[in-house]
């Protein structure tokens, strides 16, 4: 059994990224054995501070069990996501380099990716039955309310709930195509569902 643990900054995340996990383990390694639990959420701008990404990833990895891998997303919100993922990564490395970790931020927000598989989630959740695609999903500055906008009368995008839901029933494939930090995100989770120890060495 492989244990897959999380840190994000959303509330919505926190139900919808073990939603997404299994989705992806699902398709890359069916039939895997895998525990994802609860994720740790931290408000973006608090877990970027001094010595706070230390401190979460050293909670989250002992939470996790000897072996556990750790996921940490991010919304980007403007800010270069490689950049940030970067030194988020050397970071939360140096304070558990026995741990396999991926870091990765959705390029401005998580829903930009339900944008980038429009027609996957048409029709769910109030959304309208007929929308057209942004042309450009990741550069949608608010894609909460690009959402909102396309639902019906007396309905607005609810991240507590409809993020979940929406997790279970977008395209991942699609939003591979169309949204380069999807794609990553993919990526980044394929090598914590390999088998094998989690590090190069062995902390509790």
């Amino acid at each position: 059994m492989i244990t897959i643990a999380s840190i994000v900054e959303g509330h919505g995340e926190v139900d919808a990224v073990p939603v997404l996990v299994r989705g992806i383990a699902q398709q890359v390694a069916p039939g895997m054995g895998i525990s994802v639990p609860k994720p740790y959420r931290v408000p973006r701008q608090r877990f970027l501070k001094p010595d706070e990404v230390e401190r979460c990833v050293e909670f989250v990895a002992r939470r996790s069990g000897p072996e556990g891998r750790l996921l940490i997303l991010l919304d980007a919100n403007g800010d270069c996501p490689k950049d940030v993922a970067d030194e988020v990564r050397q970071r939360a490395q140096a304070a558990r380099a026995d741990r396999r970790i991926s870091v990765v931020l959705a390029d401005r927000e998580y829903e930009a990716w339900f944008l980038a598989a429009t027609e996957s989630i048409a029709g769910r959740r109030g959304i309208a039955q007929h929308i057209a695609a942004p042309t450009d999903p990741e550069a949608v500055r608010d894609a909460k309310g690009w959402l909102s906008r396309r639902m019906t009368e007396g309905r607005s995008y609810s991240p507590s709930t409809d993020q979940p839901a929406l997790t279970a029933k977008f395209d991942m494939g699609t939003a591979r195509q169309n949204a380069k930090s999807f794609d990553k995100l993919y990526r980044e989770v394929q090598p914590l569902l390999a088998t094998g120890n989690g590090g190069a060495s062995r902390r509790k």
